[in-house]
């Protein structure tokens, strides 16, 4: 038998392959020539190279040319596995895979061909979770890994998909068993004074050292950005002194309300050489104007640094100053900003706006 006439092309076959089509159950097995076993196209494991595949008929053909059977799959049993089973772990590894995001259940509805309701319901009765359970306890888990691992709090809260820190904040006790700040501390022997005040974009904080500005966060709530204050340097002597640097704070204010459009203030900000290469490149983007994280990557000799730029971007301890929110993914759009996204795409058209433009990046 021809697959080729009865079964369209190879690469229809290849595509039902990646789509673990049930449509062609119990009509076509694939082999794997690097492990030698053969499966359905609905088994749940992990899709091989393409030029390492060939496609069978039956599962006897696939036998006769020396393959053997899947233990997943059990493709030479003629009971047809649970295929709802077998897509709900496709789902799982799906979600796997998107390790700086969590994807919406519209997303995983449309991906993988069923209704949002009849996905959720079965995917929590497979798995015992909700989909965005189960994403967000991988998130949890890849955030936990790399503190252990030694990195600090605010790259390794970028990397793995949390959009703001409240949304850290919130969970940590309950997630890691523990604050951040058990993993990650510093501060020590440094004389911090700080305040915090409202503003368009919720409350800001401004925090300095006797050499410069330590730290500037945005938030929705002042007594969440004083907790993420002292975590971050908890073994500072910190104080809250509305009096200090009262013209800095006033410039950053004019800032955001668009009055001021550039920003000189002394900064004591700590980071790696190649964290603080990527900041001095974005304090060189003109007011108004954006840059993509690959053009950061370029312009600081390192091309194919691409995500390490976007990790420096997160790890920024001073926002507005140094400008990361005018970095954007190559395809435009807005990516991912420590203090929320709606934060970044307000500040954008701020600018545009100063700057006679109307176009401006929109949320992904």
């Amino acid at each position: 038998m021809e697959l080729q006439k009865t079964l369209n092309t190879e690469t229809t076959l290849w595509q039902a392959v990646l789509n673990r089509n049930p449509g062609f159950e119990g009509k076509l097995f694939y082999g794997v020539r690097s492990t030698g076993v053969y499966c359905r196209l609905t088994c749940p494991s992990r899709r091989p190279n393409r030029n390492q595949v060939c496609f069978f008929d039956s599962a006897q053909k696939a036998e006769t040319a020396g393959f053997r059977p899947c233990k997943r799959c059990q493709p030479q049993s003629e009971t047809v596995p649970n295929l709802t089973k077998t897509k709900i772990l496709a789902v799982c590894r799906y979600i796997e895979e998107q390790v700086d995001r969590i994807p919406t259940l519209s997303e995983l509805s449309s991906h993988f061909g069923m209704s949002p309701s009849y996905l959720q319901r079965e995917f929590k009765r497979v798995i015992g979770l909700s989909p965005f359970q189960y994403a967000d306890a991988l998130r949890s888990e890849r955030f936990k890994q790399r503190l252990q691992e030694g990195e600090d709090i605010a790259p390794a809260l970028y990397d793995t998909g949390y959009g703001s820190s409240s949304r850290l904040y919130e969970k940590a006790s309950k997630q890691l068993g523990m604050t951040p700040k058990t993993y990650r501390c510093s501060g020590k022997g440094m004389q911090i004074t700080y305040t915090v005040v409202p503003c368009s974009l919720g409350y800001l904080l401004v925090a300095t050292t006797e050499k410069g500005i330590c730290a500037v966060k945005l938030g929705d709530e002042a007594d969440e950005l004083e907790r993420i204050l002292v975590s971050e340097f908890n073994q500072a002597d910190i104080v809250h002194d509305d009096h200090t640097h009262k013209e800095w704070i006033q410039t950053i204010l004019d800032f955001i309300t668009g009055d001021e459009p550039h920003l000189d203030l002394p900064l004591d900000i700590r980071g790696t050489a190649f964290q603080k290469q990527v900041w001095q490149a974005l304090q060189k983007i003109p007011y108004g104007e954006t840059r993509t994280y690959a053009e950061i990557a370029r312009d600081i000799g390192k091309p194919h640094a691409v995500r390490a730029v976007g990790s420096a971007c997160g790890a920024n301890p001073t926002a507005l100053i140094v400008p990361c929110h005018r970095v954007l993914r190559t395809d435009g759009n807005l990516g991912g900003y420590h203090w929320g996204i709606s934060r970044k795409q307000k500040l954008l058209a701020q600018e545009a706006k100063r700057r006679g433009e109307t176009r401006i990046p929109k949320k992904r």
